[in-house]
């Protein structure tokens, strides 16, 4: 294999790389934007419902962590390593939050 052959495959990688990177970006933007948008629905639901809604509570509870983790999971596999530090650590910080929200039902 001759240089320019080493080179132009070098670059072709690269290329896919950047792909990788742009897919696993757009994955954990929708799962960041449906977290966003669906906990404070659940949480809403939960507490302004006619009873209490201690179910969809502890679902919220849950997607208040559980997306966040998805998130991270979804970058560090896709090798975008920073990104899924960011996300452990958003995780870590949605604890207590998450229990917030448990102890409302």
């Amino acid at each position: 294999m001759s240089f320019t052959e080493r080179m132009a495959y070098a670059l072709e990688r690269d290329l896919s790389d950047e792909e990788r990177h742009a897919k696993v970006g757009l994955r954990v933007t929708a799962i960041t934007l449906g977290w966003a948008v669906i906990v404070p629905i659940l949480i809403a639901y939960g507490v302004t419902g006619r009873q209490r809604e201690t179910e969809v509570l502890s679902v919220a509870a849950s997607l208040t962590l559980l997306l966040p983790f998805t998130a991270a999971v979804v970058a560090t596999h896709g090798r975008r390593f920073g990104l899924g530090a960011a996300y452990v650590v958003l995780t870590l910080l949605m604890v207590l939050p998450a229990v917030w929200v448990a102890q409302l039902g």
